[in-house]
C-alpha cells in the first residue's frame, strides 16, 4: 500500500523565500485587479454606461425631448415621462437597461473564453502569460473610456470597451484562482501536516521534520501531492484518518486565509482609488468627463500594478508533479511527454478545451464529482444574485431615489471597507465558533438575502404614501446603512466561496475547474441582469426586481446545503488518480 501514497518519495519540503515571492505575486495581482471591480464594474461603468445612454437619449413618451434638457425635473410627470430611452439601431432602450444588457452580453462572452482558455492555463507555462494577456485587455480596454466623450458620434464604441474590459477581467481572475490550491497547499502549516502524514504512512524511522528544499520548483512539485489519491479514509489506521482529518482541517483554513486576505487587499486598493476617483467627479460635478475619467483611471491602476505579478507569480504549471505522488513511473512519463509537447498548439488546445467542458459535463462525470457539481449549481444562483444586488442597487439609488454620483461613490467606498472587516473578522468567527467553511456559508446567504427583501418592503402602502419618512429603501439614507451591511457580507462571501470550492478541484486540473467556476460565476451573471432589464423595461420601476432577487438568494441555499464535503475532496482525489490511469 506504500506505493500507492508515495512514501517512498522524499518529505514534502518548504521553501520560504520562493513561496513568499509567489504569494506577493498573487497578492499583488488581486491588488491591481480588484480596483477595477470595486471602482468600475459595480460603481463606475453600470453609472456611466447610463449616463452614456441619458447624454444621447430623450424622454417618453413624445422622444423628442432630450433627456438632459435643463426644463425638465427628473422627478416631473408621470412615471412614463421621467423615463430615458435612447435609440440603438431600431430599437428604443431604456436609460438604465442599456447598462445591464452591455453588462449581460460581456458576461455571456467572458463565459466563451474562460471556456476557451481552461486547457491553455493548465499547460505549463501559459497560465502565467494568459493572466497578463487578458490583464492587458482588461486594462487598456478601461483607459480607452478616456478618449470618447458622450458628444462624439462615436460614442457606442463605450460599449464594446466595457465588454472587452470585464471580460479581460474575467479571464484573468480564472488564471489567478487557479493558483489558490497550489498556493493552499504549499504554506509551511500545510506542508508540515502532509509531512506528518506521510511519516506516519511510511513507518519508523524517518526523518522528524520536513527538510528545506533549494530547489527552485521542487515546493509546487510537492504542494499540490494528493496524498490519498486512490484510498478512502477506510482504508487508513486511526492515527492516520486522524492526522489526515487534521491536514484537512488545515489545509481548509489555509486556504480560506490566503483567499480572504486577497479579497481584503483587492478591497483595501479599490477604496484607495475612490478617493482618488472622488477629487475629479466632485470637482466636476459628477459629469459624464468626470465618470469616464474614474473609469479609465481604474485600468491605469490595473495596468501599473499588474507589474510586480508579472515578475513574481510563478511561470510553470504544477499539473506534471502531482503524477510523482502516484509512484509509478509510467504516468509520470506520460504526463511529463503531455506537457512538454513540442507541437503544442493554441488553436488544438482550444478545441479540446471545449471537448473536455463536453466531457465535464457528462452525466457519467457529474456522478463522479457529484458534490462538485451540486455546489457550482448553488454557485450558479448565488454568484448571479451577489452580483445582479449590487449593480440593481447603484441604479436604483441613482434612477429611483436620484442620488447625485458623489453619494453613489461614498457608497462605493463604504461597501469594501465594510468588505475588509468582513473577510478578516469571519474567519476569526469561524475559529471561535468551530464552524464549517459551509456553515458560514450559509449564514453569509442568509443575512444577504435581507437586503433585497429589506428593498420589497417599499411596497408596502405605510411607505408608498409618505406616512412613514423611513423604510423600505425609500430615502437615500438607508442605501448607506445597507451599503455598511452589504459590504461586510459580500467581502466574506467572495473569500468563503472560492475558497470551499478549492476543496472539491482535481488536482492538476485548477485552470479548467475554475474556468467552470467562473462560467457558473460572473460568466453565469447575464442572467439576473438581463431579467431585472426586462423587468425595468417591462414595469417601469426596477424595485420589482428585488422579488426575483430574493427567490434566487433562497433557491440557492438547500442545494448547498446537500454538499457532503467530505466526499467531494475524495472524489476529486480519486478523480485525478483515474485520469493519470488512462493516460499512463
Amino acid at each position: 500500500m506504500s506505493a500507492d501514497f508515495g512514501v517512498e518519495s522524499p518529505l514534502p519540503t518548504f521553501d520560504k523565500q520562493k513561496y513568499r515571492r509567489h504569494l506577493r505575486g498573487w497578492f499583488s495581482y488581486a491588488f491591481a485587479s480588484e480596483v477595477f471591480v470595486i471602482v468600475s464594474l459595480t460603481l463606475f461603468l453600470p453609472i456611466c454606461l447610463e449616463q452614456f445612454a441619458r447624454d444621447n437619449g430623450y424622454l417618453l413618451p413624445d422622444k423628442t425631448e432630450p433627456c438632459t434638457s435643463p426644463t425638465v425635473s427628473p422627478a416631473a410627470g408621470s412615471d412614463e415621462e421621467a423615463r430615458c430611452v435612447v435609440k440603438l439601431g431600431w430599437l428604443w432602450i431604456d436609460s438604465a437597461s442599456f447598462s445591464l444588457y452591455i453588462y449581460s452580453i460581456s458576461v455571456a462572452l467572458q463565459a466563451l473564453t474562460v471556456i476557451s482558455m481552461g486547457g491553455i492555463a493548465d499547460h505549463p507555462p501559459h497560465r502565467k502569460r494568459l493572466l497578463l494577456a487578458f490583464a492587458a485587455l482588461g486594462s487598456v480596454s478601461a483607459m480607452l473610456f478616456l478618449l470618447v466623450p458622450s458628444t462624439s458620434p462615436v460614442w457606442p464604441l463605450v460599449a464594446p470597451f466595457a465588454i472587452c474590459a470585464n471580460v479581460g477581467f474575467g479571464a484573468s481572475i480564472v488564471a489567478l484562482n487557479a493558483y489558490i490550491p497550489t498556493l493552499a497547499q504549499g504554506a509551511q502549516e500545510v506542508v508540515a501536516a502532509r509531512a506528518n502524514l506521510v511519516k506516519l504512512l511510511r513507518g519508523p524511522g524517518s526523518p522528524p521534520e520536513p527538510r528545506e528544499s533549494s530547489d527552485s520548483h521542487e515546493v509546487e512539485a510537492e504542494a499540490d501531492q494528493p496524498l490519498l489519491s486512490r484510498h478512502s479514509d477506510e482504508d487508513l489506521s486511526p492515527d492516520a484518518r486522524t492526522i489526515k482529518a487534521e491536514h484537512d482541517r488545515i489545509l481548509s483554513v489555509t486556504t480560506s486565509r490566503i483567499s480572504s486576505q486577497g479579497i481584503a487587499l483587492g478591497y483595501a486598493a479599490g477604496i484607495v482609488m475612490l478617493l482618488l476617483a472622488f477629487i475629479p467627479v466632485r470637482a466636476m460635478k459628477g459629469s459624464t468627463d468626470s465618470l469616464r475619467l474614474a473609469v479609465g483611471l481604474s485600468g491605469v491602476w490595473w495596468a501599473l500594478f499588474s507589474l510586480p505579478a508579472a515578475a513574481w507569480l510563478p511561470g510553470r504549471s504544477s499539473v506534471a508533479p502531482i503524477a510523482a505522488t502516484f509512484g509509478e513511473e509510467g504516468e509520470v512519463a506520460a504526463l511529463a511527454s503531455s506537457a512538454n509537447e513540442e507541437n503544442w498548439s493554441m488553436t488544438r488546445e482550444i478545441g479540446r478545451a471545449w471537448k473536455r467542458l463536453g466531457q465535464m459535463l457528462r452525466w457519467r462525470e457529474i456522478v463522479r464529482l457529484r458534490n462538485t457539481f451540486i455546489y457550482l449549481a448553488a454557485w450558479f444562483l448565488l454568484s448571479d444574485g451577489f452580483t445582479t444586488i449590487t449593480s440593481t442597487a447603484l441604479l436604483f439609488g441613482k434612477t429611483t431615489l436620484h442620488m447625485p454620483p458623489s453619494s453613489l461613490i461614498l457608497i462605493g467606498a463604504l461597501t469594501p471597507t465594510a468588505g475588509i472587516l468582513g473577510s478578516l473578522i469571519w474567519p476569526m468567527i469561524q475559529r471561535r465558533a468551530g464552524w464549517s467553511n459551509l456553515r458560514v456559508l450559509v449564514v453569509l446567504v442568509a443575512m444577504a438575502s435581507a437586503i433585497p427583501a429589506y428593498g420589497c418592503l417599499g411596497f408596502l402602502p405605510v411607505f408608498q404614501k409618505g406616512s412613514v419618512k423611513f423604510g423600505g429603501l425609500t430615502t437615500p439614507a438607508e442605501m448607506y446603512v445597507l451599503a455598511v451591511y452589504f459590504g461586510s457580507v459580500y467581502g466574506a462571501f467572495q473569500g468563503y466561496a472560492r475558497a470551499f470550492y478549492a476543496e472539491f478541484i482535481p488536482p492538476g486540473e485548477e485552470a479548467r475547474w475554475y474556468a467552470l467556476f467562473s462560467i457558473t460565476d460572473k460568466s453565469s451573471s447575464f442572467v439576473g441582469p438581463l431579467i431585472v432589464g426586462l423587468i425595468a423595461d417591462t414595469t417601469g420601476n426596477i424595485r420589482y426586481a428585488f422579488f426575483f432577487l430574493v427567490f434566487m438568494i433562497w433557491a440557492a441555499v438547500p442545494i448547498m446545503m446537500s454538499v457532503d464535503v467530505e466526499r467531494g475532496r475524495e472524489d476529486a482525489q480519486r478523480y485525478t488518480s483515474a485520469a493519470f490511469s488512462s493516460r499512463s
